[in-house]
Order: C-alpha cells, then sequence, then structure tokens
C-alpha cells in the first residue's frame, strides 16, 4: 500500500514530470525515475515500469495541444515510429537481463545517471554556444515538409527506442536533437514529433516491461498504484507544459531543465556507485 505522505509526494512528482513534459516533448521519466528514487528509496526496476505507464499518458495531452497548433509532421512521425518500436522492445529486453536483477538494478540505475549527465550536458553547451538558436517563433512561417527515408528514420528510431527501452524513458531527450541534427526541423516541429513518437514507443514498451515486472515480483500490482498516482497531476501538467511550449522562449526552458538534468544525474551516479560498493 502506498501511505499519505508517498501520494503527496507522488502528486507532486506527476505534475513537474508532466509539466517538463509537455513543454520538451519528452515522456516524464526523466523527471518521476529520479524524483522517486530520491524521495521513496531506489527500486529502479518498479520505477521504471510505472514511468513507462505515465509517459503514454502525458504525451496525449501534448501531442493534442500540438496538432492543434499545427506543427506534427506526419510523414516523419509515421516513417519513425515502427523502426522505434522494434528497438524499444530490444532495450526492454536488455534490462531483464539477469545483470540487472537484484542489487544489479544500481547498473541499471548508474546507466540512467550517465544518460541524463550526458543529454544535459550535451544540451547546455548547445544553449551556451549558440548551436540551438534555430528555434522557431510563434507566429513563424513554417518549415516545408521533410521528405525522410529509411536511413535517417534508423539514425532516429534505434537510439530512441533502445534508450526509451532500456531506461524506461520516452525518448524525447534523443528524438528532439536527433530530428534537428539529421532533419534540420525547428525545435517545437521536433518537440511536437517527438512527443506523437512517444504514444507508440511508450505503449507497447510499458506493456512488455510491465508483464515482466508482474511476472517476476508474484503478480506484483506496485507499479500500477504508482502509476494510478502519478498520471492525474501529470496529464495537467502536460496540458500546461504543451501550452507553454508555444509561449514561453525555449532556450529559457532549456537551461533550466538541463540543470536539473545534470542535478539528476550526479544524485544517481553516486548513488549507484554507492549501493554496489555497499553490496561488495
Amino acid at each position: 500500500m502506498i501511505d499519505l505522505i508517498e501520494i503527496l509526494i507522488l502528486v507532486i512528482i506527476g505534475l513537474f514530470a508532466g509539466l517538463t513534459g509537455g513543454m520538451l516533448g519528452v515522456g516524464g521519466s526523466i523527471v518521476m525515475i529520479p524524483a522517486m528514487t530520491e524521495l521513496l528509496g531506489p527500486d529502479q526496476h518498479l520505477y521504471q515500469s510505472a514511468a513507462m505507464m505515465v509517459n503514454f499518458f502525458v504525451v496525449i495531452p501534448a501531442v493534442y495541444q500540438h496538432h492543434r497548433a499545427k506543427v506534427i509532421e506526419r510523414s516523419t512521425v509515421l516513417r519513425i515510429i515502427p523502426l522505434a518500436i522494434m528497438t524499444v522492445l530490444l532495450g526492454v529486453g536488455i534490462s531483464e537481463l539477469s545483470l540487472f536483477a537484484g542489487t544489479g538494478e544500481a547498473y541499471l540505475r548508474g546507466a540512467f545517471g550517465l544518460f541524463l549527465f550526458f543529454a544535459g550536458g550535451f544540451d547546455l553547451y548547445r544553449l551556451t554556444h549558440g548551436r540551438d538558436a534555430r528555434a522557431d517563433l510563434p507566429g513563424c512561417k513554417k518549415s516545408p515538409p521533410v521528405v525522410i527515408g529509411w536511413g535517417r528514420s534508423a539514425a532516429i528510431a534505434a537510439p530512441v527506442g533502445l534508450i526509451a527501452g532500456l531506461l524506461g524513458i520516452g525518448g524525447g531527450l534523443l528524438a528532439v536533437p536527433l530530428q534537428r541534427r539529421f532533419l534540420g526541423i525547428p525545435i517545437r516541429t521536433a518537440i511536437a514529433n517527438s512527443a506523437t513518437i512517444i504514444i507508440a514507443t511508450s505503449l507497447v514498451g510499458a506493456a512488455v516491461k510491465n508483464y515482466a515486472y508482474v511476472t517476476e515480483h508474484a503478480n506484483s500490482t506496485k507499479p500500477f498504484m504508482l502509476a494510478a498516482v502519478l498520471i492525474p497531476t501529470s496529464i495537467l501538467g502536460s496540458l500546461l507544459g504543451s501550452r507553454l511550449t508555444h509561449r514561453l522562449p525555449v532556450k529559457v526552458i532549456k537551461m533550466a531543465f538541463c540543470a536539473l538534468l545534470i542535478l539528476a544525474a550526479v544524485r544517481l551516479s553516486f548513488g549507484a556507485v554507492a549501493s554496489l560498493m555497499a553490496t561488495s
């Protein structure tokens, strides 16, 4: 069971995860998993199972807002999704290897921390060195549709799906910069596309990850209980965040978010190292 204090913590985590997820086209796991680890104690597989379910609900209202703003490139999304689904299944399979079982979950937690550190540091470098200055402003002329081949589709979908399945995230932290790199599309369009892709990858990934968790933990309902508390406020936050995407300066949003990622990365990585040293 979840006590009242834990419910309040999860409500706040869900709201903040939805807000950042809606603004930046990510599922919200990059906020939820570190926050739950910090405030509720380490249990990487449990948190990934719950967060992957919540990701689905976070991006639905965001995609609705992006659809209303007419910034989703359907042809790009439809080309990336099938490959991303295949690789998210591979990523979940890798996360369930015996290496990451029991005390080995610390390796998975450490990998998550390193990923956050890389993602936050890379984005911060781009922002401070003027490499991300092509953010399209409200009212600007829209870019022409991008014709994307299977090669560039794979270059985006493979890392997005693999990391999403392995670490239980939506994949937007990779999907947005990779679309910028290989397709050269405006950042708001990349965010909208990313959120749309996550609908598919999070649904498939959550189904497989939770099946594995329930099977390995005597039909435990813990992931579903956590998700049930996180989902309502994450939806509320996502609705607000996705609207703010089209109103607030993207650079300001991303600077604050990068700082948060790096802080979470440090905490997760040091925690994982401490756990491994304690069991060695």
